[in-house]
């Protein structure tokens, strides 16, 4: 089964061993499926977590709070469930089929291929790309008409092989009171810690849940800096600000970071954080996953120009927070003992309970955190916390 669904070449699988042994089955079988726990943020400026909690909990949700952190919420998520498989079947994409074994609904953008017999009202299945069954339900249009449109709900959907809230449907969602956020993301802006009267930049901003967390955790007091490269990352980025009412308190920016020293030569930075495009190989569930060495060598290449300009900006004394969602050396460790310290930026302690783990390599190793997913059910996460000693 395994083999279907992660089609790593030599290298990745290498990489790895590299990092975790033995151990190397149990954390594919768990990026396989999802945590057991299923993370928000709360909008902390519109409402008190406690308020929250009680609003879900009165509509008959199972919610909890976390036990470290005062904004994060979690629900229960519930699964894995037999689905039968008889009958006429939907291809979703990856993305998708990751969605749709959560409950979520398919829409013809998620749409690979269908039977060409189902029509409106036929029950199907619906499957990944690696032939993993994710989920039955029922057409809400016919295959061809899918296909024709590319838009609208195509199956809904009535049993996944997991359930949990459909976040996004919630009113509190729609009034912005909170944000889908896994819990290592949020540990990632507690760690950049940010405070009334700094300059905050966050360099790869969109879609903008560690952005709206800097404005709350600074009480909107900070001057926030948001960058993305993308006119339609940017849009999203501002939608979602927009959404939970903290666009007002930062300033949006469209352009490439990596060039931020050149494009904003009077930018200095208090506190900078650097969550960069990355291999992923942490998010969790995964239907399907293809990596090469190359793909590996690559992100870790794009990443590194980030830092380098970050530290070109940020002010001494002033720290740098790197986290990605992926698991390998090179993206993390090595990457940061590789270029940090030849910017004048030191590896200090993320300041993290114990509860996860250190590094597991490289000189600082003891100064990082990592999340792992067959230890800690949590996604695959790596978070570095960096001061420029010059």
């Amino acid at each position: 089964m395994l083999g279907s669904v992660f089609r790593y070449d030599d290298g990745v699988v290498s990489e790895l061993l590299g990092v975790y042994g033995g151990g190397l089955c149990r954390f594919l079988e768990a990026v396989h499926r999802p945590s057991r726990r299923l993370y928000i943020r709360v909008n902390t400026l519109r409402v008190d977590p406690g308020e929250l909690l009680d609003r879900l909990r009165s509509r008959g949700l199972e919610v909890y709070r976390d036990e470290l952190f005062d904004e994060a919420l979690y629900f229960v998520v519930e699964g894995p469930f037999r689905i039968d498989e008889e009958g006429p079947v939907v291809v979703a994409d990856k993305e998708a089929a990751e969605s749709v074994m959560m409950g979520a609904n398919l829409y013809a953008p998620g749409l690979l291929s269908c039977d060409p017999s189902i029509r409106r009202g036929s029950e199907v299945v619906i499957k990944a790309p690696s032939g993993v069954v994710v989920a039955r339900g029922i057409a809400r249009m016919s295959c061809s008409e899918a296909r024709r449109r590319g838009r609208g709900l195509f199956v809904e959907v009535l049993q996944s092989l997991y359930r949990a809230p459909k976040l996004r449907e919630l009113p509190e969602y729609q009034q912005g009171l909170f944000y889908p956020q896994s819990l290592p993301a949020i540990a990632t802006t507690r760690v950049l810690d940010p405070a009334p009267g700094e300059v905050v930049v966050d360099m790869c901003a969109a879609p903008g849940g560690k952005t709206g967390h800097v404005v709350e955790l600074s009480r909107g007091l900070a001057k926030v800096v948001a960058v993305d490269h993308s006119r339609r990352k940017v849009r999203r980025l501002r939608e979602e600000l927009a959404r939970l009412g903290h666009l007002r308190y930062v300033e949006v920016v469209e352009g490439d970071s990596r060039y931020i020293h050149l494009d904003m030569p009077g930018l200095r930075a208090d506190k900078i954080l650097v969550d960069p495009p990355c291999t992923a190989l942490g998010v969790r569930p995964k239907v399907y996953d293809e990596k090469t060495w190359r793909d590996l060598v690559n992100a870790a290449a794009y990443q590194e120009q980030f830092v380098r300009a970050a530290a070109k900006i940020l002010r001494m004394g002033g720290v740098l927070v790197y986290s990605t969602c992926t698991v390998t050396h090179v993206e993390n460790e090595l990457l940061i003992e590789g270029t940090a310290l030849g910017e004048c930026l030191e590896p200090v302690d993320t300041g993290l309970p114990g509860a996860w783990s250190r590094g597991s390599t490289g000189s600082y190793r003891g100064m990082y955190t990592r999340f792992h997913p067959h230890i800690h059910d949590t996604p695959g996460y790596f978070i570095a916390r960096l001061v420029k000693k010059c």
